[in-house]
């Protein structure tokens, strides 16, 4: 495990720590160990790389200058802001979605006890995010500008999710409904803006930067973010499961995905036919007909153009960017996702 993440790592107890002894709440025992289960199942299990992100972009920033003590807490709690609001999400979107499991494991309601409970955790995990950020940062002058990013984050990726849901709205399986506008509004809101623009808007706000004045960075981002998505969606159905850590189910959850997009633009009549009878069927024979549609109309080529083309497309807009070291953030983000496995 890189030095980095050790120190990530040991940030969360402190965080953790903090929140079991707030003073604006009398714990009992039972409830700082409901608590901390809670925390230990839901927040640090995951990649980590959006929090970790935050760390390594104020980095960037500082042109690569070795961070102090203060700057690596602070940089890692913003980092752990980012985890906490996305485990806040993904509790609720799994009772949402009636998932089974999460990051290999049983999603946190489906644990003996916990059932509906977890409605009122994810709203705790929520309100942990402004107890994190008045203890840590109170005193610094952007102090405002972070609970207000926070907030507007959180009310874009609510809104990216209610999208989502009454565009899949259950027993109303339409796929006319679905196209790349759709698609596109659906990734830019429920995904980019939290997983792509919040840890560098962290970073650039500790750096003392104005946000206003880098709204070409956001869109630089919102981009990057829906490029993610769609090699997200191609690997759900061609990735190898050993390989991405899951059984791809987006074909029988009749999800809006890029590749049914992309099916239903490039379909001829029969085809067409052939998508609205099979798609979002849990029958194995059903899903094996949509796969084989997708190879028909050769999706894996036009996944390649798609990415080499968005490549490019980054690349030149990261580079017409004046500053150096937000072009070194820009280019490490899309390094890391560029033509992924996994």
């Amino acid at each position: 495990m890189s030095d980095l993440k050790t120190r990530f790592l040991e940030v969360y107890s402190v965080l953790k720590s903090d929140l079991l002894n707030d003073p604006a709440f009398e714990f009992t025992d039972d409830s700082r160990q409901w608590v901390e289960r809670m925390l230990d199942y839901n927040v640090p299990g995951g990649k980590l790389n959006r929090g970790l992100s935050v760390i390594d972009s104020y980095k960037l920033l500082k042109e690569g200058k070795e961070l102090s003590d203060d700057e690596i807490v602070l940089s890692s709690a913003l980092g752990w802001c980012i985890e906490w609001l996305q485990a806040y999400f993904l509790v609720l979107d799994d009772i949402m979605d009636g998932s089974h499991t999460r990051r290999g494991q049983p999603c946190w309601f489906r644990i003996p006890k916990v059932g509906m409970i977890a409605i009122n955790d994810g709203i705790l995990l929520r309100n942990h995010i402004p107890r994190i950020l008045k203890k840590h940062f109170r005193q610094k002058p952007y102090y405002v500008d972070l609970l207000d990013l926070f907030n507007e984050v959180e009310f874009q990726t609510a809104c990216g999710q209610m999208i989502d849901l009454i565009t899949t709205l259950v027993g109303e399986k339409d796929l006319s409904k679905y196209s790349l506008p759709i698609h596109r509004r659906i990734v830019q809101y429920k995904t980019a803006y939290y997983s792509f623009y919040l840890p560098v808007a962290c970073a650039l706000l500790m750096a003392g930067e104005d946000l206003e004045k880098h709204t070409n960075v956001k869109d630089i981002l919102i981009e990057m973010g829906t490029y993610f998505q769609v090699q997200d969606d191609y690997l759900d159905c061609f990735g190898a499961p050993e390989v991405i850590g899951k059984i791809g189910t987006d074909i029988e959850d009749f999800k809006c995905s890029w590749l049914v997009v992309k099916a239903l633009e490039l379909s001829n009549e029969e085809q067409k036919k052939c998508l609205h009878e099979n798609y979002g069927k849990e029958d194995p024979a059903c899903v094996a007909k949509i796969k084989e549609l997708y190879k028909d109309l050769k999706l894996q080529d036009v996944f390649a153009e798609y990415e080499s083309k968005s490549y490019e497309k980054l690349i030149k807009f990261i580079e017409a960017h004046p500053n150096q070291s937000v072009q070194a953030v820009l280019k490490s983000f899309l390094g890391k996702i560029y033509k992924r496995q996994k």
